[in-house]
C-alpha cells in the first residue's frame, strides 16, 4: 500500500533517513513505531557495511502484530539475532534512562495522542550527545504543489485503500491525520520545548515529508 500511495518514494525517503542519521557500529539504536522492521533493517545494514560486529538495534512498537510481521521478516533474511523486539508504548517506554545513541521514529508520531510526551520519553532514553530524528509527512511549502497533493490525498489515497486493502476509513483516516499533524517550523519547536538543540529539519519532496533531528546536550 506504501508503495501504490507514494509511487514508490517512500523507500527513497527512508533510505535518505538513514543515510542522514549516519549511525555508527557502536551505536545503540531504538527504532520506535518500527514493528514491520523498515527502518531497523536499514540502520543495520548501515552499520553493517562499515563493521559486521555491530550492537542489536532495539524495535519498539505497541502493536503485537507488527513486531511480529518485523520478526518474521528479520528471520527470512536471516538477521534474527540482529534485533530486539520489544513491545511497548512511545509515550511511556520501558527502558531506561539514557541508554541510547539514536532514537529513529519513522512515521509514527502523528498517531501518538500526546506527542509532547513521546518527545519527553525520546529524550530520557537517549544518552547525552544522543540524537531524536524523526521522518514524518509534513506540510507542502509549494503553492501549486500543494494543491495537487491534497486532490491527491483527499481523493485519491482513501480509494486506493479500499482497492488495494478493502479499508476506505483507515486511509481516510491517514489522510486526515497528515493534516493535523504539526508543520515543521512548528514540530521544530516542540522538539527544541522538550529539551534537545541543534534542532533541525530537511524537506524531501517539497515537504511532502520532512526529516527532524535534534540532540540530547
Amino acid at each position: 500500500m506504501n508503495d501504490a500511495m507514494s509511487l514508490g518514494v517512500h523507500r527513497l525517503w527512508k533510505d535518505n533517513f538513514v543515510k542522514s542519521a549516519a549511525p555508527k557500529p557502536t551505536y545503540r539504536c531504538l527504532d520506535v513505531a518500527g514493528g514491520t522492521g523498515d527502518i531497523a533493517f536499514n540502520l543495520h545494514r548501515h552499520m553493517g557495511n562499515i563493521n559486521r560486529d555491530c550492537e542489536k538495534i532495539v524495535v519498539c512498537d505497541i502493536n503485537p502484530d507488527m513486531l511480529r510481521v518485523g520478526q518474521e521478516r528479520a528471520e527470512a533474511r536471516g538477521e534474527g539475532d540482529n534485533y530486539i523486539w520489544l513491545e511497548g508504548n512511545a509515550e511511556q517506554l520501558d527502558l531506561p534512562d539514557s541508554t541510547f545513541d539514536l532514537y529513529t521514529i519513522a512515521y509514527g508520531i502523528r498517531n501518538c495522542t500526546h506527542i509532547d510526551k513521546v518527545l519527553a520519553e525520546a529524550y530520557r532514553v537517549l544518552k547525552p550527545g544522543g540524537r531524536f530524528m524523526c521522518l514524518e509527512f509534513s506540510e507542502v511549502n509549494n503553492p501549486i504543489i500543494s494543491q495537487v497533493y491534497d486532490k491527491y490525498s483527499h481523493d485519491v489515497i482513501p480509494v486506493l485503500g479500499q482497492v488495494i486493502a478493502g479499508d476506505f476509513e483507515s486511509y481516510q483516516y491517514l489522510v486526515e491525520s497528515i493534516r493535523k499533524f504539526p508543520n515543521q517550523e512548528t514540530f521544530a519547536g516542540m522538539i527544541a520545548e522538550a529539551g534537545f538543540e541543534i534542532v533541525e529539519y530537511e524537506n524531501l519532496t517539497f515537504g511532502v515529508t520532512a526529516i527532524h533531528s535534534g540532540y540530547k546536550l
